[in-house]
C-alpha cells in the first residue's frame, strides 16, 4: 500500500499539491499530510515507538512521505519491534504489526485513491483488498457512520466493482474529478 501511494507522490505534477482532493477542505498535499501527522501520533498513544520526521508537508510532500513510509517499514521489519504490544483504551491491546495493518493500512489505502483523484492519476486500487474492506465495513456500517471518520454513503450503480462500491461506502463520490 505504501509503495503504491509513492508512486502517486512521485507522480504528482509540482503544481498538483494544492490541487483541491476529494476530501471537503483539503487540498492533495492535506492527503500526505494526514497520513504522516496521525500515525505517529496513534503509535505514541499506545507504544513507546517514535517514528522518523521527514521534511514538512508544506516543502515538499514526495520526501515528507517517503521518510514517513520507510520509517513505518523499519518498524515491520524488525520482529522484536514488530510484536511488541501496542495498548490503547480505543483499540485494545494487540502486536503492534496489527495494529499497523489493521489501523493504517485501510487508511493508506483509501487516501490513495483521493491522492490520485487530487492529482489526475489513476488510483489503481487493488480489487480484491478493496472488496475485503467494503464486505468487512458494512456489518459496521452505523458503528462507523457514528465515529464521525465516514461521511453519508454515496449509492453506486447496482454492479459496480468493488473499489467504487467501497470510495461510495466512505461517503466520497467514485465519479469525483478535481475541478478544473
Amino acid at each position: 500500500m505504501a509503495g503504491h501511494f509513492a508512486e502517486l507522490t512521485r507522480g504528482a505534477a509540482p503544481d498538483a499539491w494544492d490541487a483541491p482532493s476529494p476530501v471537503p477542505e483539503w487540498a492533495a498535499r492535506d492527503v500526505v499530510r494526514h497520513l504522516v501527522t496521525w500515525f505517529p501520533q496513534f503509535l505514541a498513544g499506545g507504544s513507546d515507538v517514535v517514528l522518523l520526521a521527514g521534511p514538512s508537508v508544506d516543502d515538499d510532500p514526495v520526501e515528507a512521505w517517503r521518510v514517513h513510509a520507510d520509517s513505518v517499514q523499519r518498524v515491520l521489519d524488525d520482529p522484536e519491534v514488530a510484536a511488541l504490544m501496542f495498548t490503547n483504551p480505543h483499540t485494545g491491546t494487540m502486536p503492534l504489526a496489527q495494529a499497523i495493518d489493521r489501523f493504517y493500512t485501510a487508511d493508506i489505502f483509501l487516501h490513495t485513491w483521493d491522492l490520485a483523484r487530487a492529482t489526475g492519476q489513476e488510483p489503481g486500487l487493488d480489487a480484491d483488498f478493496a472488496l475485503t474492506m467494503v464486505e468487512g465495513m458494512e456489518p459496521m456500517d452505523e458503528v462507523l457512520r457514528s465515529s464521525g471518520q465516514y461521511g453519508p454513503r454515496v449509492e453506486v450503480p447496482e454492479g459496480s466493482d468493488a473499489p467504487t462500491r467501497l470510495i461510495g461506502f466512505i461517503g466520497r463520490d467514485p465519479f469525483w474529478t478535481a475541478p478544473a
